[in-house]
């Protein structure tokens, strides 16, 4: 079984690449240049808990994404959203010239934004999105300057003006990647293998349609709905994420509570219905478990 290694902080994303702690804690431009892959870390599964956007030139490495391999050997911008599982294999030769971009963005960034919702509807942050996107040297030259704004934003003194202008140029980044998907992908073919991707449709279908109602979605509803074994599921999971099916649905609920803590003003008890738990102190005390605070805490933060 392959190791998996977690990261939940930039922080241990910066030292997992041996550079110095991030500028800001929840948003930092990296240059791949400068980044270190130590030999020991390749084929591992990673798991990150904020979101990765790539440019990515001269890389001879390839990386494992859900169950699909992509050639970094040619420039290309790549999207990973939080809870995704991705491997980077071994170079078979030696490394060349490296260079663009990697801007990661911690969820946190979001709370209490119209982007806490709205960056779901993105398609390219999905398992199913099995081409990167070609950019020509025009769409380069367009990103580079929107990520280069947001690096020199918040390596200014922080300002209650701060945050929104950041926020304001990743919206842009993320509607400019899209018209340039739009540009490259008129039709796009559905991959034949694509498990973990129908397993999120699934649970975001379960919540956005209301069915909580009928409680929280269990192993055996999304093994049926799937049309595959338990075991089997448990074990690509497992494989894949180092969690079980059930850990991955609590993962799921924890992350839809608290983007409804943040951005509603719905009470913990109604938060908890909408769920699917029947009473509201069995949400709250997974909810501790999981994050560390309670849900009024975690909204108070914010």
């Amino acid at each position: 079984m392959s190791q998996v290694r977690k990261l939940k902080t930039l922080v241990e994303f910066h030292r997992s690449r041996n550079l110095p702690p991030p500028q800001h804690p929840l948003v930092s431009v990296l240059d791949y240049a400068r980044l270190y892959l130590p030999p020991e870390d390749y084929n591992v599964n990673w798991i990150c808990d904020f979101y990765s956007i790539s440019l990515k030139k001269n890389c001879v490495s390839k990386l494992k994404y859900g169950q699909q391999a992509y050639d970094y050997d040619e420039g290309m911008l790549f999207f990973i959203a939080p809870g995704q599982v991705y491997s980077i294999e071994a170079p078979e030769e030696p490394q060349k010239e490296k260079s663009g971009w990697l801007l990661l963005v911690h969820p946190d960034l979001f709370w209490k934004t119209p982007l806490a919702r709205s960056i779901r509807k993105y398609e390219f942050f999905d398992y199913s999105v099995n081409e990167a996107l070609f950019l020509s040297d025009q769409e380069e030259a367009i990103l580079d300057t929107i990520v280069e704004n947001i690096r020199s934003e918040y390596g200014r003194n922080i300002d209650k003006f701060s945050q929104n202008i950041i926020l304001s140029q990743i919206e842009t980044l993320l509607n400019y990647s899209e018209r340039f998907y739009q540009r490259q992908f008129i039709t796009r073919r559905v991959t034949n293998h694509k498990i973990l991707d129908r397993l999120e449709e699934l649970l975001n279908r379960y919540f956005d349609d209301g069915v909580p109602t009928q409680g929280l979605p269990t192993v055996q509803y999304i093994t049926k709905e799937l049309n595959i074994s338990a075991s089997y599921l448990s074990g690509l999971l497992k494989q894949l994420t180092g969690m079980s099916t059930q850990q991955h649905i609590q993962n799921r609920v924890i992350d839809r509570a608290k983007e409804k803590l943040s951005t509603s003003d719905l009470s913990v008890s109604e938060i908890a219905y909408e769920l699917g738990f029947e009473h509201s102190q069995s949400f709250s005390k997974m909810f501790k478990a999981r994050v560390g605070v309670s849900p009024l805490e975690f909204r108070a933060s914010f």
